[in-house]
């Protein structure tokens, strides 16, 4: 199958993905076979999620550096009446990411199922989640250099669902066309298909 040249811009690809580079994400290195151009789709989905997880650990580091900021001067009394005593007493001044209700941050806040419906779906929640958040943080705030950062952070999570809905069109439309549950018939049996 080949790709029109102009398909990013019929078929609604974001920048991250091309004609040129869903061929290269499509063929097995080693291999000397030709890419599988009739899924370029997933490699962009899957090349679009690549680029936003390393985004995404930009936005921790960012939101790790506002704290810092925040915290690397306060006296014991700004400590005590900020309610701030014990988080200070597990970790002194130093970096623990953790919910505002206090658990502690792990990789079990992610998820995965390795089917591009899903995860898609799954990224799109996340999305909305951390705008959510960024919202209820703007509106207990109002230092302008804080407010600033978490507007923009704010503004990427927006794109990034964006993108990833854009992603998640593009996957369910190359499926089998004939999948209206929109599952990915790729991983069935050949006995269990229809």
């Amino acid at each position: 199958m080949e790709l029109p040249e102009d398909f990013a811009k019929t078929e609604g690809w974001n920048s991250y993905c091309t004609p040129a580079k869903a061929e290269r994400l499509s063929h097995c290195p080693g291999s000397s076979s030709r890419p599988d151009l009739r899924r370029p789709v997933f490699y962009c989905s899957k090349a679009t999620s690549s680029l936003f997880g390393a985004e995404e650990l930009a936005h921790m580091e960012m939101i790790c550096a506002i704290v810092h900021q925040l915290t690397r001067n306060l006296s014991p009394e700004e400590i005590e009446r900020s309610g701030f005593a014990t988080y200070y007493v597990d970790h002194t001044l130093a970096l623990w990411p953790q919910a505002a209700s206090g658990m502690p941050w792990t990789a079990t806040v992610f998820q995965s199922k390795g089917d591009p419906i899903t995860d898609l779906h799954e990224n799109l929640a996340a999305e909305q989640k951390a705008r959510t958040t960024y919202d209820n943080i703007l509106r207990l705030i109002d230092d302008p250099d804080i407010i600033a950062p978490i507007r923009f952070l704010r503004e990427r999570e927006i794109v990034h669902y964006q993108r990833f809905g854009e992603s998640l069109r593009i996957v369910t439309d190359h499926l089998d066309s004939k999948n209206f549950y929109a599952f990915n018939p790729e991983f069935d049996n050949p006995a269990c298909r229809s």
